[in-house]
């Protein structure tokens, strides 16, 4: 369409589409869809929001036949004996018919009262005329004498239209001469041969631009069909899904799957940018071959994440994609997944001289997603991690970008992400064992994640950086949603931690005089749970590691006052201590504690009120915003490897929890909510307590009761309920047997002399016996669920926002649900930043993610925090 008149002709007919009522479906109108734009870029200039609407509320009618007739030549022209041929079957034509199509969705996805129109519509069996009598009629009308013939009308039972556009658009991503190279006369036209050579080829295809173009825009209107996700409420999606992906991800063709798998798998992590004619990705941001890996690898993650919808007493199909990705076994296929990822996921550790020539790619959030699901649904792929020592290269380049991210408000639900996944990692005792490896390549890192003078193992490293002073202390109260998954990850390390350096004993000392003081304790009802994992984590490392961590039990020795003073702790003492504290701090006008700042109210009120009003209370910068504790649940299911946790199908609960750091001892002869908690404990169980499940999932999860809104006000009761329960008894008879042996000067050195760290390994200590060591896994709960899916379709909002320079997308200045998208002020142009970005407020609701609950309380569903990364980070729209 290059000439100004076509353009012209064909907006006219944009008009008429929405002025004149029941255009005829035989009419020749019709045609000029997919037989005038020479281009995407055509039909979404010239076919504007405005029209879309206009046709939609008011001709719903001439869109429904239009659907209907794009649709029908699609789907003529895939089975037409001479496609794709410039003349009889243009897949130029095809492609016209993909774009409107790719267009007009999200506008009916967005207006909710359209939701049995759309069901009906779609996904509904129909009647239509058969594929003999469709095509008969294009060869009929172009007779040889030129004289149209009238072609007999034959009609069948069909499936469902959507069903059927998505089975076309499947075989047109593997069609010849379209999307893969052209197969000899005679041959199937569907090859489903895959794209790249990786997992499950070994011999390569040649392939065109022209064809890889093909493909991202077929992509395109698969991730388009998909988004319906994004115009449901958060609470909602993972309880009811879309129909679509439901579809897609439980076909039960295994060619067909794996074929799709494997292409977008390997055209993903074949990603290397200098291999191309500009080899610096960042400076080239809408590059060809970028633009496709990306379209690849976000509709990999839209099947891989997808939850399957239960079905009231009918079994949940498996989703096929997560099924295949966890039968992976080649450790040559692992070694691929490792070095695509490594190579995508490094690109900003790489000097150059360039600048911004090794800035962080584009999805890198992505692959950090990508790479959490493959370690959650394949047992295999996390011992072949572990056993090779890749994991903590893995472990290096998430804390980089966790660290990397901490204070970007937009890019807070990656940090959150990164946390989950060293969680999920930390459940493996080989990963805890061969943490104890010393670093020595500490110095090479970027000095964002560089500790000078560093030395010690990659457990002091992670100890270090990740969870005291790095993500905890610095990150200005951003992630108090993550604080119990980062104690989570040290309780789970802690029994297999061998020769604690000074510094790394210190800073644990640190979070723990912070935990402990009464101005935290006392800031909300759930602060002391921080605390008690924290002393479950020392207790560990004494219990399975005393002789190995001398310097560990030093630092406990020179803070026995400390741990004293916690056993006695009373509501009017603590209430002394932060009024002279306050006293202090005014005085001196600033508090040194970066642990000690002022935190907002409960991020339950704020999510039941757009505007709470907030409460002053000392905490860990801003800390657990969260109403509820850890829930106590177990890690069992040691079936099939694509089942373990993973975002799938949940059951429908009273009262479904949040996600949760939760602790699962190794027993097996206690009821599940009730393991690990005191006698006393277990009796304050409420009764009648639910859990939710989830399939495909190996932890079960413990349900949570909502607190009472409103500003906390500290009781002597309260005080009562936890701190008998507060696990103090290894430490106080560790400070109670050692400090009888070891003399008093012996502690005022500092480090510690060697003579005083022999008489503490030599000592014996009576009455501590190690207890089990106790997994504190990540649990996939409704919210957690609906958190996921929503950072996932934020990141794919944000790219295309990019992709598309901001004047084109897919999902632009429609009404998305589940999340709230903010324009930022426009940006003046540079190389790395050519245009402006999607900025988005991310809500409190996310706080609830992680959130610990020591006493299996029950907690209300709802609610969720959307995601925090692309361009930036959405936000859930409240209601």
């Amino acid at each position: 369409m290059g000439a100004s008149d076509s353009k012209l002709v064909f907006k006219k007919g944009i008009f008429r589409l929405s002025e004149e009522r029941h255009i005829p479906a035989d009419d020749a109108y019709w045609a000029q869809f997919w037989e005038l734009p020479e281009s995407s870029e055509d039909i979404f200039s010239l076919f504007a929001p405005a029209d879309v609407r206009r046709t939609r509320d008011n001709a719903l009618e001439n869109l429904e036949t239009l659907i209907a007739a794009v649709t029908g030549r699609l789907f003529m022209l895939r089975h037409h004996p001479s496609f794709p041929d410039h003349e009889l079957a243009p897949d130029r034509e095809a492609l016209n018919c993909v774009r409107v199509l790719t267009r007009v969705l999200p506008y009916i996805y967005e207006k909710e009262s359209l939701q049995e129109w759309e069901d009906n519509f779609f996904w509904s069996p129909r009647r239509k005329r058969s594929r003999k009598s469709s095509i008969a009629s294009e060869v009929l009308f172009d007779g040889a004498d030129g004289v149209p013939k009238t072609p007999v009308v034959e009609f069948e039972d069909a499936k469902p239209l959507a069903e059927e556009l998505i089975d076309t658009i499947t075989d047109l991503l593997f069609f010849s001469d379209l999307t893969v190279p052209k197969v000899p006369n005679g041959n199937a036209k569907v090859t489903y041969s895959i794209w790249q050579t990786g997992v499950g080829c070994t011999v390569p295809i040649a392939t065109t631009k022209e064809q890889e173009s093909n493909r991202c825009e077929i992509l395109r209107l698969l991730l388009t069909l998909a988004s319906k996700s994004m115009y449901m409420s958060l609470a909602t999606l993972p309880q009811t899904g879309t129909k679509a992906l439901t579809y897609i991800c439980t076909c039960p063709d295994k060619q067909v799957v794996l074929s799709v798998l494997c292409s977008l798998l390997n055209t993903t992590l074949k990603y290397n940018p200098a291999t191309w004619l500009a080899p610096y990705n960042a400076l080239v941001p809408n590059h060809p071959k970028q633009v496709l890996v990306t379209s690849t690898l976000q509709f990999l993650l839209t099947t891989l994440l997808y939850p399957i919808p239960e079905n009231p007493g009918l079994p949940t199909p498996k989703n096929y994609y997560r099924h295949y990705l966890g039968r992976l076994h080649r450790p040559s296929d692992f070694q691929f997944l490792v070095d695509g990822m490594t190579r995508v996921l490094n690109q900003p550790l790489q000097g150059s001289y360039i600048p911004g020539a090794h800035a962080a790619v584009r999805f890198s959030p992505e692959i950090i997603m990508l790479f959490w699901e493959v370690t959650q649904c394949n047992k295999r792929f996390r011992s072949f991690l572990i056993d090779t020592g890749r994991a903590y290269d893995f472990v290096i380049l998430i804390l980089f970008y966790a660290l990397e991210y901490k204070t970007d408000a937009s890019k807070q639900g990656v940090v959150r992400m990164c946390a989950f996944l060293l969680q999920t990692l930390s459940v493996e005792k080989n990963f805890g064992t061969n943490l104890n490896k010393s670093f020595d390549a500490q110095d090479t890192l970027p000095p964002a994640i560089r500790i000078v003078g560093f030395r010690g193992t990659y457990a002091d490293f992670l100890i270090q950086i990740q969870s005291i002073y790095a993500l905890i202390t610095t990150s200005q109260g951003k992630l108090t949603a993550i604080y119990p998954a980062l104690l989570a990850i040290i309780n789970n390390i802690a029994p297999y931690l061998d020769g604690l350096s000074a510094p790394t004993c210190s800073k644990i000392m640190h979070l723990f005089n912070s935990m402990s003081s009464p101005s935290f304790l006392l800031a909300n009802e759930t602060n002391h749970a921080l605390l008690r994992s924290l002393l479950e984590a020392i207790n560990s490392i004494i219990e399975h590691q005393y002789i190995q961590n001398a310097q560990l039990v030093f630092a406990i020795l020179r803070n026995k006052k400390r741990f004293e003073a916690l056993r006695s702790f009373t509501l009017e003492s603590g209430q002394e201590e932060v009024e002279r504290r306050n006293r202090r701090r005014k005085d001196s006008g600033a508090s040194n504690d970066p642990l000690q700042a002022d935190s907002t109210r409960s991020s339950l009120d704020s999510l039941r009120s757009p505007v709470a009003p907030s409460s002053r209370a000392p905490a860990l910068g801003d800390v657990p915003e969260e109403d509820g504790t850890f829930a106590i649940g177990d890690d069992e299911d040691d079936s099939d490897d694509e089942e373990r946790p993973t975002p799938a199908a949940s059951s429908p609960s009273e009262n479904p929890s949040r996600a949760s750091s939760v602790a699962s001892p190794v027993d097996d002869d206690v009821p599940r909510q009730l393991r690990g908690m005191s006698e006393k404990a277990r009796g304050k169980m409420p009764a009648g307590a639910q859990t939710f499940s989830r399939q495909n999932s190996t932890t079960s999860l413990g349900s949570m009761s909502q607190s009472t809104p409103g500003v906390f006000e500290p009781s002597t009761q309260w005080i009562e309920s936890w701190l008998p329960e507060l696990p103090l008894h290894t430490i106080l008879i560790v400070i109670q047997q050692l400090s009888a042996l070891i003399p008093r000067q012996a502690f005022a050195s500092d480090p510690p002399l060697p003579a005083t760290l022999d008489k503490i390994r030599e000592i014996q200590l009576l009455g501590v016996d190690p207890s089990p060591p106790r997994v504190h896994s990540f649990e996939w709960s409704p919210l957690a669920l609906g958190w996921y899916e929503s950072l996932l379709w934020g990141f794919i909002f944000a790219s295309e926002v990019l992709v598309s320079k901001g004047t084109m997308g897919i999902w632009n200045a429609t009404q998305i649900k589940l999340f709230r998208v903010q324009e930022t002020a426009p940006q003046g142009p540079s190389l790395t930043s050519p245009r402006g970005a999607v900025d988005a407020v991310g809500s409190n609701i996310v706080s609830r993610i992680g959130q610990i609950n020591l006493r299996g309380a029950t907690a209300p569903g709802g609610g969720g925090q959307a995601p925090g990364g692309g361009a930036q980070a959405p936000a859930p729209r409240s209601g």
